[in-house]
């Protein structure tokens, strides 16, 4: 079942030992996942060509929320805090100027995802 994210992924199947107490748990015969995306560094051109938005952090905000209303998806929120070099919300502080990427295909194709 691929949805926007796995649009372009194969999934991998892991029967091996390292597995198996996951494959015991679930009672299956093996696991299947995607492979963890390597997501690209983009160039100073590449990044040119991502159109963004303002957003000013304000105590209650979340990344998931921004993302949810810029993407439809807060699946996304990770597309921000990469955007803006922060991997939690704990690093960001009251009054910080974020950039959201408008346009989350353009984006996750720069990105390589």
């Amino acid at each position: 079942m691929a949805d926007k994210r796995t649009r372009n992924k194969t999934p991998v199947t892991n029967d091996t030992e390292y597995y198996s107490p996951l494959v015991t748990k679930r009672g299956v015969k093996q696991i299947s996942h995607f492979k963890t995306p390597v997501l690209k560094n983009p160039t100073v051109a590449d990044r040119r060509k991502i159109k963004t938005v303002t957003h000013i952090w304000v105590y209650g905000n979340r990344l998931y929320k921004l993302a949810d209303q810029y993407y439809g998806d807060s699946t996304y929120w990770w597309v921000i805090a990469w955007y803006n070099s922060v991997s939690t919300e704990a690093q960001i502080e009251t009054g910080k100027v974020l950039y959201i990427p408008l346009n989350i295909e353009e984006t996750l194709d720069i990105l390589g995802v």
